[in-house]
């Protein structure tokens, strides 16, 4: 399971660099640093709060809740946090878009993870 949820969360960074990359070239508007240090950023987080909620599970399995409640409020936080830090640096040139579309890679990452770990759940027991 380890190796699918890795495999995942890869080509789901690959996919979304490259729809930033063509946002770059086709909607220079949106700012691809700000995107791809928000893939890498999430993505990094979703591989440690996989690792996290497979630790709690090694303990008991009904620690599974609590461990993906955990995990997606580090990265909320995590996100949160980078979010403001974004359109505080950039307030008087912010682009509305690029926030929303943070949001929807926060969103992609969030059902990805929360869509595999279920399924690991259920194996589990």
């Amino acid at each position: 399971m380890k190796k699918i949820f890795i495999a995942t969360i890869a080509i789901i960074f690959i996919i979304l660099s490259v729809v930033f990359y063509a946002m770059k070239l086709y909607a220079p508007a949106y700012s691809f640093n700000v995107l791809m240090i928000a893939n890498a950023l999430i993505a990094i987080l979703s591989l440690s709060s996989f690792f996290i909620v497979t630790r709690q599970m090694a303990g008991r399995p009904q620690a599974f809740v609590r461990g993906v409640f955990g995990a997606s409020y580090l990265k909320m936080f995590v996100c949160l946090v980078a979010m403001l830090t974004y359109i505080f640096l950039n307030s008087n040139r912010l682009h509305k878009p690029t926030v929303f579309v943070l949001l929807g890679i926060y969103a992609v990452y969030t059902i990805a993870e929360t869509w595999m770990l279920s399924g690991f759940a259920r194996k589990v027991k």
